[in-house]
């Protein structure tokens, strides 16, 4: 092998570290910055390591995983997330850095663009107590960050600035290592940060998108802005110059929607939500809030557009939660329903109809299905085992039943999937099996059940599914996902469960059944929108002038992309399948997971009572969508957009056009001659536009926000640099200067107006009202057009956002932060009675079999830990008197050290 490196490159520090700590056998080559080594590139890319077997490496991520793997270094899926992480969120970042603190001598700015990077590190490496970033052993992870951070950590001044204590001893834990100074000497051969100005200067900085694209941090300076043909800037100033009569005229929504001959159909569905619990964060961001961009984004292109969505009711889940509120599960159903109606509602959410699936609809629909499968010979019918629980007298659905995994050993597996290693699970397959109600061990018992024959549907999937992944837009995962239950095989699928909260199963034999959630679940789409019209049919028997979008998390897909088809395609009637499945990865609180028990993340109906805006939950939560990896939502973080990319880019930029067209041009846009630096702008706005356009027509929702921020930064840096406030004082052509730069920037704020709308529509209709903006410019098109001519009124103008304080935030993280589960305990015992009025031994003794089958049941049902505890104490008190009863003496509990 042969390692090709170049001196003063960053990219290279990590991989001779890894080199070095590897022992691997290899060449190392001190080459130019220039210098081509990879030829299928072109162009130069270092560091680069040339194989034995002629193939080249030139991922310096890659090649450090490469080399520490072939030393024995095993690579876990820990180090793998932190490899990804650097790639996609910390490099960027501390390119960034570098040229603030090399090229502008800005260390200080430099260090406080990479702050909320080493936050992160910091809270990860607190959380785990390791030595390391994923265990006491150094890692690739450890050396890529290491070397990633080095330029800049290196410096004593700059590390003791960032106070971060556990970055800081890892950071010189990792730089202890001979292999790590051996490598920083080779590097940077004792200049310091100089010696990288030359690899600096020849990085390119033009802003194209595919750089934003690999960018989370849109505080990111894209550097020089993008080279521009003539030809762009005169067809830009062309399409200006026509004005909005130019934009075709808005269709008028007439309900119900119904599919257009010779129009753009556009089907969306959201997953529909569980009706048994409150959505958090995560929820909300995977499913309806994503679908709302995109059916608002729809619209404002004019497309034929219905989205619809709903409380998925039926199934255990349901019945767990009415068994644990002591109400039925139609009562369940209907309060939990009101509550996810509220709070879409709040966030803004614009369904053409939210319905639910305990309706008859659904029945009817589900078991027309049913018949059809069963009809042409796509069902069978076979004895299954089943768990039975002698003491609940019933068959234990999937989620009633608990124990170890057959797989991985975890626990606390369900009996329908293990939560740790993912695979799916027969209950029976569980070791030590346990019933979650009463906590019984269930026997085995034989149960007759109707299955979905996948194996004899798989042909016409695959057939299917080879169209549909051609000329559809699915999201990486969910190819992924699909094609990995492909590749194991498909296995016939049990759609009837022995419950009773489900649509019924139109069998004699199988009166007792209901289907199973999973097999009925995904008919609720149709069944929604046959109660939104009994038209329903021309949108889901119309494969061929409708696209349907399905907006889901990671989890819900297998069922979307073959359960669900199957049984479509089997039914033999001309059903609309999904076109588009757009799945998330997921979103989690502050490098945790959410959990409604113990009080830790924000819940739907929590985000109201913050005093922060809808829009503002919006605006962060798509900023930090889950597209490409799970992500995390961070009180400081959202302090930071909030202050930065809201306040100080995007509500400054619009506030100061719109003020200086009220202040200084008595609140009428003023005559605008352009000149070849306004032209220019035009083309620069026309360009991010139409790439905005791009990406969110394939549902990149992400990354078209930072289209909006782009522009926004330009239009402050606009009106930075031509200072209007200044030339209006000066001479007649300082004067029109002003008039022309203001005009300019305002048009740019009111098409702002229009590009936010699918994000914060709240803050477009207040940018919109502020401006008093023509309703025929909620239009997009690809083009930037003048919206707001000479002599156009606008109104009362003022600020669109607040600044969010630290002391404010650091209360809402404490809020939310969860419960202290000691004190919980403390407070409970203290308010529980210390006697009991119950005399007799027998009755106490089946007291305390009640209580203690009461506990284990909201345990099991998930309870929330106040109640528990409560239950616990009384149950605790009741043990004692009947130890008092028997004449025994209370035993103490030994607390555990």
């Amino acid at each position: 092998m042969r390692l090709y490196v170049s001196e003063g490159n960053p990219q290279c520090l990590k991989v001779l570290a890894a080199f070095e700590l590897s022992g691997a056998q290899c060449e190392v080559e001190a080459v130019s910055h220039e210098e081509c080594i990879v030829p299928f590139l072109g162009h130069s890319k270092l560091p680069a390591l040339l194989l034995d077997n002629g193939n080249f490496l030139f991922s310096s991520n890659v090649i450090c995983r490469y080399l520490l793997t072939s030393g024995g270094d095993e690579t876990s899926t820990a180090v793998g997330q932190w490899l990804e992480w650097e790639t996609l969120d910390l490099q960027p970042v501390a390119l960034h850095a570098l040229r603030l603190a090399v090229l502008q001598d800005k260390k200080s700015e430099a260090l406080e663009s990479l702050r909320p990077s080493l936050s992160y590190i910091e809270r990860s490496l607190q959380k785990t107590g390791k030595t390391f970033l994923t265990s006491d052993e150094l890692s690739a992870a450890d050396v890529v960050l290491w070397g990633t951070l080095y330029p800049l950590l290196s410096e004593p001044m700059l590390l003791t600035a960032v106070d971060f204590k556990a970055l800081t001893a890892w950071f010189q834990r990792v730089g202890s290592f001979p292999a790590c100074k051996k490598a920083s000497d080779g590097t940077f051969k004792g200049h310091g940060l100089q010696s990288l100005k030359s690899y600096l200067q020849r990085q390119p900085t033009n802003s194209t998108q595919a750089t934003r694209a690999t960018t989370d941090d849109p505080t990111v300076d894209d550097g020089d802005e993008r080279l521009l043909t003539d030809e762009e800037i005169q067809a830009a100033v062309q399409a200006w110059s026509k004005g909005l009569t130019a934009c075709p005229k808005r269709r008028q929504i007439v309900h119900p929607i119904l599919p257009q001959q010779d129009e753009r159909n556009i089907l969306i569905t959201s997953a529909l939500p569980y009706v048994n619990n409150v959505p958090h964060l995560g929820n909300i961001i995977g499913c309806v809030l994503s679908a709302d961009v995109f059916a608002r984004f729809c619209r404002l292109r004019n497309w034929n557009t219905l989205f619809v969505c709903g409380t998925d009711e039926y199934g255990t889940a349901t019945e767990t939660k009415a068994m644990e509120e002591g109400l039925t599960p139609q009562e369940i159903c209907d309060k939990y329903n009101a509550i996810h109606t509220q709070i879409y509602h709040w966030f803004g959410i614009s369904f053409d109809y939210f319905g639910r699936t305990t309706t008859a609809k659904q029945t009817e629909i589900s078991q027309d299905i049913f018949w059809r499968l069963l009809k042409r010979g796509f069902l069978l019918e076979d004895t299954v085992e089943q768990l039975h629980c002698q003491r609940c007298a019933k068959f234990l659905a999937d989620r009633f039943v608990e124990g170890v995994c057959p797989f991985c050993s975890y626990p606390e597996a369900r009996g329908d999937q293990c939560d740790k290693c993912g695979k799916l699970i027969n209950a029976v397959e569980l070791k030590n099996p346990q019933c979650k109600v009463c906590r019984d061990t269930p026997a085995v018992r034989t149960s007759k059940h109707l299955f979905l024959d996948l194996p004899k549907l798989e042909g016409r999937l695959e057939e299917w599914l080879e169209t549909t992944l051609e000329k559809g837009n699915w999201t990486p995962n969910a190819r992924f996902i699909t094609r990995s239950w492909i590749r194991d095989g498909l296995k016939p699928r049990c759609i009837t469960r022995d419950l009773k909260w489900g649509t019924p199963v139109p069998l004699e034999e199988f009166a007792e059944k209901v289907f199973y959630v999973w097999f009925d679940a995904p008919i609720g789409y149709l069944s929604i929108t046959a109660n939104y019209t009994d038209q329903w049919e021309k949108w889901w028997k119309n494969p061929d002038k409708v696209q349907l979008y399905n907006f889901m998390a990671k989890d819900n897909v297998p069922f979307h992309s073959v359960v669900f088809p199957c049984s479509l395609l089997g039914a033999e009637d001309n059903y609309t399948l999904v076109n588009h499945l757009i799945a998330t990865e997921y979103l989690n609180y502050e490098d945790g997971k959410f959990s409604k028990s113990r009080g830790v993340g924000v819940f739907g109906d929590m985000a109201k009572d913050t005093g922060i805006p809808a829009d503002i939950w919006r605006f962060y939560l798509l900023f930090i969508r889950p597209e490409g990896q799970d992500s995390a939502f961070c009180w400081s973080d959202l302090l930071l957009k909030n202050n930065s990319e809201l306040l100080n880019n995007l509500g400054n930029f619009v506030n100061r056009a719109a003020m200086f067209v009220s202040k200084f041009f008595e609140g009428r846009v003023p005559t605008m001659e352009l000149n070849q630096e306004d032209q220019r702008l035009l083309a620069l706005t026309t360009w991010e536009l139409r790439q905005y356009l791009q990406l969110l027509e394939k549902v990149r929702i992400r990354d078209a926000l930072k289209c909006i921020l782009n522009i926004s930064r330009h239009g402050n840096q606009y009106i930075q640099v031509n200072e209007p406030w200044k030339r209006l004082k000066g001479s007649d052509a300082d004067r029109s200067r002003a008039a022309t730069v203001t005009g300019v920037a305002v048009n740019m704020a009111c098409l702002l107006s229009v590009m936010l709308q699918p994000y914060m529509p709240t803050v477009s209709a207040t940018i919109q009202e502020q401006l008093q903006a023509p309703p025929l410019c909620n239009m997009l098109t690809e083009e930037f057009v003048c919206i707001l001519p000479a002599g156009h009124k606008i109104g009362t103008i003022s600020p669109l956002f607040q600044k969010l304080e630290v002391e404010q935030v650091e209360a809402l993280r404490q809020r939310f932060g969860g419960q202290k589960p000691d004190k919980a305990v403390e407070k409970q015992e203290a308010t529980t009675t210390t006697t009991t009025t119950i005399d007799d031994v027998q009755e106490l003794a089946k007291a305390v079999a009640q209580q203690g089958d009461k506990v284990r049941q909201l345990k099991a049902l998930g309870t929330e830990k106040a109640v528990v505890n409560s239950e616990v104490a009384r149950l605790l008190e009741l043990k004692k008197a009947l130890q008092v009863a028997q004449g025994k003496t209370p035993v103490q509990k030994e607390k555990k050290k």
